[in-house]
């Protein structure tokens, strides 16, 4: 399976984006999730969903973010409002190789090339 993002770009504190991820395959019975890297961090999960589409959120993000998932078009989403500086990163989204419940951020999943989101002050 391989992930393209998009959707990121420049935008000010207190604004809106909208993230997409491609799937060349199926991710029908795959665990999605987005992760992110800011300068000089480590890389860090901000939201996962499950193939049934239940969702969780790192606490950073909770009520800001949202997660949702296409099946049939093989594409996942990260709606991103009311972004702060602190959200500046490169979004990755990855896809679970095994599990269709729990996304591990290993290497051994699926991962996208990623997208720049910078959010200024």
């Amino acid at each position: 399976v391989q992930l393209v993002e998009s959707g990121g770009g420049l935008v000010q504190a207190g604004g809106s984006l909208r993230l997409s991820c491609t799937a060349s395959g199926s991710i029908r019975l795959r665990a999605m999730g987005w992760y992110r890297q800011a300068p000089g961090k480590q890389r860090e999960l901000v939201a996962a969903i499950t193939s049934g589409g239940d969702t969780n959120y790192a606490d950073s993000v909770k009520g800001r973010f949202t997660i949702s998932r296409d099946n049939t078009k093989n594409m996942v989403y990260m709606q991103m409002n009311s972004l702060e500086p602190e959200d500046t990163a490169v979004y990755y989204c990855a896809a679970s190789r095994l599990s269709p419940t729990v996304i591990r951020g290993s290497p051994g999943d699926y991962w996208g090339q990623g997208t720049h989101v910078t959010v200024s002050s």
